[in-house]
């Protein structure tokens, strides 16, 4: 297929014209399987009301439409196709199911189409959020995605002379914080033990820690020695108290 009617107009790659056939329609029944795809799709006008509301059709060939027509169409080679790249173009803000006289939720099939295309890592979903894993590394460590000590002046000129006076006895100014979680340079807030026990305990559950081992094997090994370490030091401080 080179081209598609309803705005697809990119053609099918030839990495996905290589896969079997029997793959594609799994991967695009592993996406419908989900509990959540029959709230999230109803039917469609076909009114291009979600696409003329979305920010990220505004930038790229991206429309929330296409995602809703696809799926009742079954187009199994596109939906497939569209699961590598496509979908990343979404912001996710779900505007689209505002604006939906169906109330269909274009943001929410995407969500589970990336689910399992990081589910499945593939090579496309590997490389696009590569650039994501120093966030996430330092998100699942230490539950903060930015820290006090990294708005160095130096990083931030456009920032102003202002802010060297700012960054001046960083940790004094911390300290003052009239609430405790906020004393720490390090990280945005403090994340208690017993919280990051917890969050590890869901991605466990939920399957997170081994889909992230197959994205990136090196970060899954790095974020799991820090976790393996404050279990050890939870459940030492768990016999203490006992």
């Amino acid at each position: 297929m080179e081209g598609h009617i309803y705005g697809y107009n990119l053609p099918v790659s030839e990495k996905t014209k290589m896969v079997p056939w029997e793959e594609k329609v799994r991967i695009v029944e592993e996406v419908k399987s989900d509990f959540r795809f029959k709230e999230y799709i109803f039917g469609c006008l076909n009114c291009g009301v979600c696409t003329a509301s979305c920010p990220s059709n505004r930038f790229f060939d991206y429309s929330p439409r296409e995602i809703v027509q696809r799926f009742l169409e079954e187009d199994v080679e596109v939906l497939y196709d569209m699961m590598h790249e496509y979908i990343w173009a979404c912001s996710q803000c779900f505007t689209c199911w505002i604006r939906c006289p169906f109330v269909n939720n274009p943001g929410g099939l995407v969500a589970i189409m990336r689910e399992v295309a990081v589910r499945n890592a593939f090579e496309a979903t590997k490389d696009l959020l590569k650039p994501y894993g120093r966030v996430l590394l330092k998100v699942m460590t230490t539950g903060n995605q930015l820290s006090a000590d990294m708005l160095q002046p130096d990083f931030f000129p456009d920032w102003g002379p202002k802010m060297a006076d700012n960054m001046e006895n960083l940790r004094a100014k911390r300290l003052a914080i009239p609430f405790d979680v906020g004393k720490s340079v390090k990280t945005a807030w403090e994340v208690s033990l017993e919280t990051a026990i917890e969050m590890y305990t869901i991605w466990r559950e939920t399957g997170i820690f081994e889909m992230l081992e197959k994205l990136d094997p090196n970060l899954y090994n790095v974020i799991m020695d820090i976790v393996e370490e404050n279990e050890e030091r939870y459940e030492e401080l768990y016999e203490e108290e006992e």
